[in-house]
């Protein structure tokens, strides 16, 4: 038995939602019914872990977006993401997202979303239970971000990012055609999210992907100085002598 938490704030879609979870999904059973951020954080804070098995989420209630519920409740349950747009796409999973529908649901999209849970559920569930699938979700990295040039907002794959780099407390980010782009959060935030087996901050200046690193040389014997395969990229980027060492081991690890 799958049991289920649904954060909908509209009664039709809520409605739908259940009546196709009972046709195609018997296994699933509706533990709480919730509709707001508020109602939300509330009910999962006084709630003993684990709350439920999976969650149903719209993204955009009427007291903001759910992604904040996840944010402030720092509870790691799968959750199928359910919205009338696709601008949030990206963002549903950096919160335990392991889906997302677009209303209105019908039932081969559910059933592909429920099996998907499932087959996530039988590959990490062993004799220690869930806490593989947990540690899945709470680790799993973006592959995208969103970034902007002028006013447009681009969908930019994270393996196209030769380097962010920081200049005036503006974050910058340069992809593999050389093209810069604005990043909204700082080079600490972003450190969090990036996968450091093929990320590297380098000082805090630059954070680079290893991938545009062509190799490395002794600078001012006890520095390093990294050469990335864009010669165009003007960027002098030095490695402290502090963190030289895991410089070498990440780079000999990859």
């Amino acid at each position: 038995m799958i049991n289920a938490i649904i954060i909908e704030d509209e009664k039709p879609a809520l409605e739908n939602l259940v009546s196709t979870l009972s046709v195609i999904a018997s296994d699933v059973q509706v533990a709480a019914r919730l509709s707001s951020v508020r109602e939300s954080i509330e009910y999962l804070s006084q709630q003993q872990q684990p709350v439920a098995d999976l969650i149903f989420s719209d993204v955009q209630l009427g007291d903001g977006l759910s992604f904040e519920i996840f944010n402030q409740s720092g509870i790691r349950i799968p959750v199928i993401f359910i919205t009338g747009y696709d601008e949030f796409m990206l963002n549903a999973f950096e919160y335990n997202g392991i889906d997302y529908l677009l209303k209105p649901v019908d039932k081969e999209s559910l059933s592909k979303a429920l099996n998907k849970y499932r087959m996530l559920e039988k590959h990490f569930t062993d004799h220690n239970s869930f806490t593989n699938l947990l540690q899945y979700i709470g680790n799993h990295k973006k592959k995208r971000m969103i970034v902007k040039k002028g006013m447009e907002n681009i969908s930019l794959r994270l393996e196209d990012v030769v380097l962010f780099y920081t200049e005036n407390k503006i974050v910058y980010v340069i992809d593999r055609w050389g093209k810069k782009y604005l990043a909204d959060k700082n080079l600490s935030e972003m450190e969090e999210e990036l996968d450091n087996n093929i990320f590297f901050r380098a000082n805090r200046q630059y954070i680079i992907n290893i991938n545009f690193v062509r190799g490395f040389k002794s600078y001012e014997k006890v520095k390093l100085m990294v050469d990335l395969t864009l010669p165009e990229i003007n960027h002098a980027i030095i490695v402290s002598q502090e963190m030289a060492p895991q410089f070498r081991e990440w780079m000999h690890n990859a």
